[in-house]
């Protein structure tokens, strides 16, 4: 650093690394003043009153707020004799994420309705390590996405080269392969770390019957008593999450005469990149082999559990018996597909396209389809790169399983995290009661209907605090602090979708701006409140400052912070906004 100092000392450049004290802002200040009636100190009763007047906490015990002061306290002030806090404790306490955060870390919906009652966190071609085309496939990705709380996994499965064991790949590729009982090892033992309730394996099966009954008999040998099986002439409906808790579920189509046989391909235009003869030979092979072959990412995938028995079938009876949701095929068109017969629940797989043009054609019928059966939306064959899609249609039409490539990272990523931070991060979140009712006529929510403000949320933007921390001190700017400004995105359904920006604070790398914005709401359920810090730069593009992305519906009222986190998803250990959130 010194030689850094020198050298910009030469070219005539004074550094600017002072760093502002980090004061509490007036409202801060207001509050500790009102609780204490402009005394130095605040006792446990005067916290207690303000967790419920400035922070909405309505059942908070005497008991409970010592114990909340107390551990704050052993942070900041060891060995303290009176549990009490100075202005400057509890300004310290106000950025304690894990006593102030903004949502709740508890499990608190209701866990007993049937599963497809649920947006469940769910993974695309879990198994990569990078992009579509020639990444390798590991169960490293599987353990860390099981780490994160992800709690549908899905492996594609498909011959090895002397037709006598199973590879885990992404077929007709150049990704080279692993085997599937290292991954199913890896479930077993990582499934549960970060939540209880059930682990769904969609399997993409391209095997003959004689493979088959081998995934049957590893299957039945690693998870045991672990894997679901449905009683044969059971209930129509799903289990619950709660119901399931510490179990493992199978999804895929039911075993056919020929389990690798061609499915519809849906086109797309080329990219221009190809047009204009850059691409790679890879990426040219690969999309040559689109066409023939990888059906998966563009097409319907709906199989109707009730085919006539075919030849093969007896061979993997066991396989059947062990399939705890079954995918279905869809024979006769998107509308016919989403019809919604008598019998057990299924589910159903579309692609982002295939969604897009249900939801401009059939809404309705989504939503209804979703209330007995399971959607799982995938990304596009296109992304090769491993980007994702928007999640808000697929939500907005009720569908379960919206699959994400969760090795990558981008903005649509962060809103995946941040619609399961929901529930205490358990991966579970229950649907919005709207997408599972029935009206008197037994119509349900139209998506595309025009509907009233039902909720406006303010959002105050105080200060900023920890990049001097978790970045080195010429990371924004070689010669003076950074000049840091907040961006908020509200994300839902398109009425809601709405941007604010505050000020740049220039030179300052703790920035106080004491903005406040408003977001008028007309599906609150729905929305989630994504926030990028950014550092202005007048030559180049600005450098990224962190993020977050919160769901509105789990947020807490009052003064709270704000961990932030980078690209990937990762938290900082430092970088936290304090902010204020008040609903009216």
């Amino acid at each position: 650093m010194k030689g850094s100092y020198d050298y910009y000392k030469v070219l005539g450049f004074n550094r600017k690394f002072k760093i502002t004290e980090l004061r509490p802002p007036p409202d801060v200040i207001d509050a500790f003043s009102l609780c204490t009636n402009r005394e130095s100190q605040m006792s446990p009763d005067q916290f207690r009153r303000f967790l419920i007047e400035f922070q909405g906490e309505r059942e908070v015990t005497i008991d409970d707020v010592k114990q909340k002061m107390e551990q704050a306290l052993h942070r900041f002030r060891p060995g303290f004799t009176r549990c009490s806090f100075t202005l400057d404790d509890f300004f310290k306490y106000l950025f304690l994420d894990d006593l102030n955060g903004p949502i709740t870390s508890q499990v608190h919906h209701d866990m007993t309705a049937p599963l497809q009652h649920y947006f469940i966190y769910t993974g695309h071609n879990s198994y990569l390590t990078g992009n579509q085309l020639n990444s390798d496939c590991s169960e490293v990705p599987i353990i860390k996405a099981l780490k994160r709380g992800v709690r549908v996994i899905e492996l594609d499965l498909w011959p090895n080269s002397s037709k006598d064991g199973i590879h885990v790949l992404h077929g007709r590729t150049m990704t080279t392969p692993v085997d599937l009982y290292k991954c199913l090892k890896s479930i077993k033992e990582h499934a549960f770390v970060s939540s209880p309730y059930p682990v769904i394996i969609t399997l993409e099966d391209h095997l003959t019957p004689n493979l088959q009954a081998k995934v049957a008999e590893m299957v039945t040998e690693i998870f045991g008593d672990v894997l679901y099986c449905p009683e044969v002439g059971g209930d129509d409906e799903f289990l619950s999450p709660d119901a399931l808790k510490h179990r493992i579920i199978l999804s895929t189509k039911q075993p056919s005469k020929d389990s690798c046989e061609e499915e519809l391909f849906v086109a797309e235009e080329i990219p221009p990149d190809l047009k204009n003869g850059t691409a790679t030979e890879e990426v040219i092979w690969f999309v040559n082999g689109l066409n023939r072959q990888l059906s998966k990412f563009l097409a319907i995938d709906f199989e109707d559990e009730e085919d006539d028995e075919k030849p093969g079938q007896k061979a993997v009876l066991e396989y059947t018996q062990l399939i705890g949701i079954h995918a279905a095929k869809a024979k006769d068109g998107l509308r016919k597909a989403l019809m919604v017969g008598s019998g057990r629940g299924k589910r159903l797989s579309m692609s982002e396209q295939t969604l897009e043009r249900a939801a401009s054609l059939y809404g309705t019928e989504l939503v209804r389809f979703t209330q007995k059966n399971i959607l799982r939306v995938f990304p596009k064959g296109m992304r090769v790169t491993s980007t994702n899609f928007k999640p808000l249609a697929a939500w907005m039409h009720g569908a379960q399983m919206v699959a994400f490539n969760m090795q990558g990272y981008g903005k649509s990523l962060w809103m995946m995290h941040g619609m399961f931070r929901s529930n205490g991060g358990c991966g579970f979140v229950k649907k919005p009661d709207f997408l599972m009712n029935r009206g008197p006529n037994n119509e349900v929510f139209d998506p595309k209907a025009t509907l009233e403000v039902k909720k406006t949320l303010k959002v105050k933007v105080y200060m900023g605090d920890g990049w001097r921390m978790d970045f080195s001190q010429t990371h924004f700017d070689a010669y003076s602090p950074p000049d840091f400004y907040t961006k908020m995105y509200m994300v839902g359904v398109p009425t809601d979708v709405i941007k604010k920006k505050t000020r740049v604070i220039k030179d300052d790398w703790t920035p106080i701006w004491d903005e406040e914005f408003t977001f008028p709401l007309t599906v609150p359920e729905l929305a989630l409140l994504k926030i990028v810090v950014r550092e202005h730069d007048v030559s180049e593009k600005d450098d990224f400052g962190g993020q977050t992305c919160l769901p509105v519906s789990e947020l807490k009222t009052g003064i709270r912070t704000i961990p932030l986190h980078n690209k990937k998803g990762e938290r900082f250990e430092h970088v936290k906004l304090l902010m204020r959130f008040q609903f009216e």
